[in-house]
């Protein structure tokens, strides 16, 4: 059923009555009566829409009309109406991954460089001399442009040359594919808010979504841009951003392989291209001796670079800095100055920052899990990640290339990754399993002992494969109880959170927040090792957290949770992203979204019908 409605009147005497605080959207803590009458301007037939959620659907439907600059339009009561799952489901698949996807080309281009982290007075656009046919386009698009510089990369760069960019910094170009028209990028798809480019591991669980919603072109575009990324910059970068050069994130390139060809196996060559760089990454950024591999025979995350990362906000490190300011004499601000300049350099602080960078390679920025040790550990995660790797290439080669595979000038079977695989396995289960426990704890190989953090992670060897039955029964039973909270698993329990905070700021990746990338993970290990039950549950719940939270403001899906409070209302390091819009969620958050599809896929009917009632997982569990 269709009411045609004054668009400009309706919407602004809609806000006037139920939007009391005046943020632009009607949500639970709005005073209004919650109560509206709508009136059709041609049958003057009436309709009361009542409820924070369906006020804030009609609020959305206007909007959108409002956009398109409509003065009588037609809102469709059947979207006001709709049931919370649909809604937030539907609006994922067909509205949020296709306001995420950016092209960096001359379509795209401007939407990538005017964002609030440019800082330069005409912003900059890198690419690496390697890439001769992206150097041409872009220095032609300069020409024609003229609102941005393009700066060339040497094919092989040094740290302290990447270090030099942070005067200048910008934007790495991705890649580009020729069109019956021309040349055009090859489109990514952004997490949201303020993050504006390409991200290593939120690519991979945006695929997962992507995949899901029938949208596998895009999620060979993401394989395609960590191929180019390998080729040109030497790694899956943290992000497209020029200081992040010297950083990759999680390794998730074979997973997201795996998972295309699961859905639709692409031609021979795609697959062998994609085969041979999934190699080449394998051993030139994680397997060069001294660096993210240590004697152990387990990996690490080993960033580059000096001194204090330079994405984060100013006086994030102040705590950091303080006594170092006072052991020099000087005033916090002059301190940070020359420290930042190297015309001071002190060996204790650059090495902070050496685990610093590493923790940020590690996708958790930040935890006191690895504050100011970082690379000093086999973590359980990174090695759980690169077990998957050997697995998955042993299955491509097996799978799809008869057993033999060819990649820079070596031949491989798919039993020498299998080989591989268990021989991490079994250094994994001897270093970093503590049967006491019932868990996996990142193993610190410069003074050789556990480090008896209580992580998230802990079941990502579960996701990996890499448990015995009788390991996989303990996670379960032992672990998991400690990290359930309503919405889901919290990214550490409180007793280690507690125990091992540095009385700094509280850590966003650590108790009492809740992250999609954790339960995503989890739950495949669940089904894996086959905790269906449970895995129906830790669904639920995560489900339930996102739906309510939607609900109850005005269709907000953000970057992460409070689980204490099951509230997206997070204080602590860099807030929320994906909380800021104005009357309408246009965009979500990328990995939340794929954690909702991926979850609607596992989760059975009935509890679908009660996660729209919003009945509490604590009723059901």
């Amino acid at each position: 059923m269709k009411f045609s409605l004054n668009i400009d009147k309706v919407f602004n005497e809609l806000l006037l009555q139920e939007d009391t605080d005046k943020d632009k959207k009607i949500t639970k803590d709005d005073t209004g009566p919650k109560k509206f009458v709508l009136v059709d301007e041609t049958t003057k037939q009436e309709k009361t829409i009542e409820g924070t959620y369906h006020l804030s659907n009609l609020l959305q439907e206007l909007a959108q009309l409002k956009e398109q600059n409509c003065e009588i339009g037609s809102v469709d009561l059947n979207r006001i109406q709709e049931n919370p799952v649909e809604r937030i489901s539907r609006k994922i698949r067909d509205d949020y991954w296709n306001e995420l996807t950016r092209t960096i080309d001359k379509k795209g281009l401007a939407q990538i460089l005017q964002d609030e982290k440019t800082t330069n007075e005409i912003p900059t656009l890198y690419i690496s001399a390697k890439d001769k046919r992206g150097v041409a386009y872009f220095q032609d698009l300069e020409k024609e442009l003229k609102n941005f510089k393009l700066g060339i990369l040497p094919e092989n760069f040094t740290m302290e040359y990447v270090e030099t960019l942070n005067k200048k910094p910008g934007i790495l170009a991705l890649a580009l594919e020729q069109k019956a028209d021309g040349l055009q990028g090859v489109p990514f798809v952004v997490p949201g808010g303020r993050f504006n480019e390409m991200y290593g591991w939120d690519s991979y669980f945006i695929g997962v979504g992507l995949l899901i919603d029938n949208q596998l072109d895009k999620a060979m575009a993401i394989a395609d841009n960590f191929k180019y990324q390998i080729i040109h910059y030497g790694k899956i970068l943290n992000a497209n951003r020029s200081y992040y050069l010297t950083r990759t994130q999680p390794p998730l390139y074979s997973s997201l392989l795996i998972d295309i060809v699961k859905q639709k196996v692409p031609s021979s060559d795609w697959l062998q291209d994609h085969l041979e760089t999934v190699i080449l990454e394998y051993n030139t950024v994680w397997m060069e001796q001294g660096n993210r591999l240590t004697p152990t025979g387990l990996n690490r995350y080993k960033a580059d670079g000096v001194g204090m990362p330079f994405e984060v906000e100013p006086g994030h490190f102040d705590d950091v800095l303080e006594p170092f300011a006072k052991k020099y004499n000087l005033p916090i601000r002059d301190f940070e100055k020359q420290y930042l300049e190297r015309t001071l350099v002190d060996p204790e602080l650059d090495l902070y920052f050496v685990h610093d960078r590493s923790l940020r390679e590690s996708g958790h920025d930040t935890t006191d899990r690895l504050i100011n040790m970082c690379a000093n550990l086999n973590s359980v995660d990174i090695n759980s990640f690169l077990y998957k790797y050997e697995k998955d290439i042993a299955y491509l080669i097996k799978e799809y290339f008869n057993g033999s595979f060819k990649a820079q000038d070596v031949t491989y079977t798919s039993k020498d990754w299998e080989q591989k695989a268990d021989i991490r396995k079994e250094k994994i289960n001897e270093l970093c399993w503590n049967e006491d426990a019932g868990m996996y704890f990142d193993y610190d190989f410069v003074n050789k002992k556990q480090f008896p953090f209580e992580a998230a992670t802990t079941f990502f060897p579960l996701w990996a494969g890499l448990c015995s039955d009788n390991q996989a029964k303990k996670l379960v039973e032992v672990a998991l109880p400690h990290f359930i909270k309503t919405g889901g698993i919290t990214g550490s329990t409180k007793t280690s959170s507690d125990l091992f905070s540095d009385d700094g700021p509280q850590r966003q990746w650590d108790y009492p927040f809740g992250w999609a990338p954790h339960q995503i993970l989890l739950w495949e290990g669940l089904v894996k090792y086959k905790f269906f039950d449970k895995a129906q549950e830790m669904v639920y719940r995560w489900l339930w957290l996102i739906t309510k939270n939607a609900v109850e403001y005005n269709g907000t899906i953000p970057e992460k949770f409070d689980l204490e409070i099951s509230s997206h209302k997070v204080f602590a390091e860099y807030g929320n992203v994906g909380t800021e819009f104005d009357y309408i969620a246009k965009e979500g958050f990328g990995w939340v979204n794929a954690s909702y599809q991926f979850g609607l896929k596992i989760l059975h009917n009935n509890l679908k019908e009660k996660l729209n009632e919003l009945v509490s997982p604590n009723e059901l569990f």
